[in-house]
């Protein structure tokens, strides 16, 4: 059998036993690894998770600009769609004063204004095709007033992009005629 070293340096017996200092240091290698692995897969997910959103351009006005003339478009490709308060929205197509159709009271969805969207976009393309001009298409004037909700713009935004409508625009501007149709209830 082996003997053991007592440390007192002769073998013999009632030495002390002395062990050995371990090393103290830790190896921090794995962990420098995990981290570079972690910094690496986070900035891959959040580079591939960009925001999707729709882009809206509006005119720019010259404010020195004297003659700021509006512009004239046909009647017959123009749809008004006002947005009030508790999800209402009202239509028409052409001047409210003299309309082609409504106006009327519509819903949401697929069987509301995305359905008259396509029915008025069609009758459009083919009025302007009857003045050789097929490429001319319908004409939407988003009207929010100030007691509509974020989603319901939003809501008709994705309407005009579902429904395929080119020209549109965000006019938070109201005739009297228009304010008192729709605050109607």
């Amino acid at each position: 059998m082996a003997e053991l070293n007592t440390g007192d340096g002769g073998g013999g017996k009632g030495g002390k036993v002395r062990s050995k200092k371990q090393n103290s240091k830790v190896d921090l290698t794995a962990m420098v690894d995990l981290a570079f692995l972690l910094i690496t897969f986070f900035m891959l997910t959040t580079s591939l998770s960009k925001p999707q959103s729709m882009d809206l351009s509006l005119p720019d006005k010259d404010p020195n600009e004297k003659d700021n003339k509006d512009t004239k478009v046909d009647e017959n490709r123009t749809m008004t769609v006002m947005l009030g308060e508790d999800n209402k929205m009202v239509y028409y197509m052409g001047l409210l004063a003299t309309p082609k159709v409504g106006p009327k009271e519509i819903a949401y969805g697929k069987d509301g204004i995305r359905r008259e969207l396509l029915t008025q976009k069609k009758a459009v393309l083919a009025y302007s095709a009857s003045l050789g001009k097929p490429k001319n298409g319908i004409i939407v004037i988003i009207k929010p007033t100030k007691k509509s909700n974020y989603r319901n713009l939003v809501d008709i935004l994705d309407e005009m992009a579902i429904s395929g409508v080119e020209t549109y625009a965000i006019v938070p501007e109201f005739t009297p005629e228009e304010t008192k149709l729709i605050d109607k209830k």
